[in-house]
């Protein structure tokens, strides 16, 4: 580094700016309140006055289904080892453990 530059900090809008379209922009549908605090303060204030009704957004999903897919995905485990030889139980085995061990490395 040269001896007359100084070292400065990024500005905030050059941190991430390759990342500007992947994470600038949170699509509204995942936003289940206002990120500013006088707003967010605002909501709460109107909530506990009855002003606004504090109900969680209707995500689409039948319950039902939602409650047969997570009994599937509960089962599903066990169905699978009990198609698997041994060998192939192993092997899956054996490769979980070396995923596990590069994670903590």
């Amino acid at each position: 580094m040269r001896a007359d530059r100084q070292w400065a900090p990024r500005r905030k809008a050059q941190r991430g700016a390759h990342l500007a379209g992947t994470l600038g922009s949170v699509p509204e549908r995942s936003r289940k309140r206002p990120r500013d605090p006088n707003q967010l303060a605002k909501l709460i204030v109107d909530i506990a006055t009855g002003e606004v009704e504090d109900t969680p957004p209707d995500d689409g999903k039948d319950p039902a289904a939602v409650a047969l897919g997570r009994k599937g995905g509960l089962k599903g485990g066990k169905a699978r080892a009990a198609k698997m030889t041994a060998e192939e139980r192993s092997a899956a085995a054996r490769k979980a453990a070396a995923a596990r061990w590069r994670k903590n490395s």
